[in-house]
């Protein structure tokens, strides 16, 4: 088995220049100011109308046409936004945006909504959107709705133990239901309000020699925050728990895995097969913001979360 270590590349996405804040060191993530934003102008079918549909994704800012988007050598940063091509219907979603900070430049605003997909005699969708932004890439066109995972390239080589994962945030979540809506059968009005969440997770991965990729779980941090907030709560800190941590997130299914690159170049899941010791060095981080922390296609529409200066604490 060969074990994936690729620190040079982690210097080259994030940025490791520590920064002295009273007692503690925080570790910057590249752009995790969100003070500057790629505008992508997706032309959508004709059947929907052809209308050209404004779509962000976060890294040195630029503006592109319509074509599919495959992330920034510069920005670690990947967005649930994206140009879908569905039936031969291609269609931007966008559910991440760029907002003005009073003070702080801007932040990114990550919202529930329902993405409408409507064509006279080809399809007629509604599907539950939940803004989401996460460290690493999201594969372009999207051609379907199923295995959302199975899109998004989760995670970044790193191999540093910190603290905690630090941000800024505030967050807004309407009402107290949730609905399922995939775009295929009917929609489901489910109880209770969702949450939004906060997610980091260490990773010593490696790869066996038909490509397949392994992992143990170094380090675990999450907090679901399902109360809304009046102002900016700002430095607020998830703690990183190493060794066991099945109490705070348990290990991923295999029918949930996110999905890396093997060395091939192939997009591969990622099977997590137990937890490392508390001492492990690892390979990988995953960091992920949503509006939303359940099921795909669920949530409750109309939340709204803003982040900002995210960070590590080292």
């Amino acid at each position: 088995m060969k074990a994936i270590t690729l620190s040079v590349i982690s210097a080259v996405i994030l940025s490791c220049v520590p920064i002295a804040c009273g007692a503690q060191t925080l570790e910057k993530i590249k752009y995790g100011d969100f003070n500057s934003w790629i505008t992508r102008n997706i032309k959508e079918s004709r059947v929907l109308g052809g209308n050209v549909k404004k779509v962000y994704a976060i890294g040195p800012t630029a503006t592109m046409g319509s074509v599919p988007y495959q992330g920034s050598t510069a920005s670690p940063w990947a967005t649930s936004n994206v140009m879908a091509r569905i039936m031969g219907v291609t269609k931007g979603s966008n559910a991440v945006y760029p907002e003005e900070r009073e003070g702080h430049g801007k932040c990114a605003r990550m919202c529930t909504e329902i993405e409408h997909c409507k064509a006279a005699g080809l399809v007629s969708m509604d599907v539950v959107v939940a803004g989401t932004i996460f460290l690493g890439k999201m594969q372009e066109p999207v051609k379907s709705t199923k295995n959302p995972y199975s899109k998004m390239e989760m995670g970044v080589p790193y191999t540093r133990r910190p603290q905690s994962l630090v941000f800024d945030y505030k967050l807004v979540i309407p009402g107290t239901t949730r609905l399922y809506s995939s775009g295929f059968g009917a929609k489901k009005e489910l109880p209770g309000a969702d949450k939004a969440e906060a997610l980091i997770l260490l990773q010593r991965r490696w790869e066996d020699e038909d490509g397949n990729i392994y992992a143990k779980r170094v380090g675990t941090g999450r907090e679901l925050i399902g109360k809304s907030t009046e102002s900016w709560i700002n430095g607020h800190k998830v703690a990183v728990h190493y060794g066991d941590a099945a109490a705070v997130y348990p290990l991923i299914p295999v029918e949930r895995s996110y999905y890396a690159r093997n060395r091939k170049g192939r997009l591969m899941p990622v099977h997590e097969v137990g937890w490392d010791s508390s001492d492990a060095v690892p390979t990988h981080m995953i960091i992920l913001f949503s509006s939303g922390s359940g099921a795909p296609y669920t949530g409750t529409v109309g939340s709204e979360f803003c982040i900002d200066n995210v960070a590590l604490q080292l």
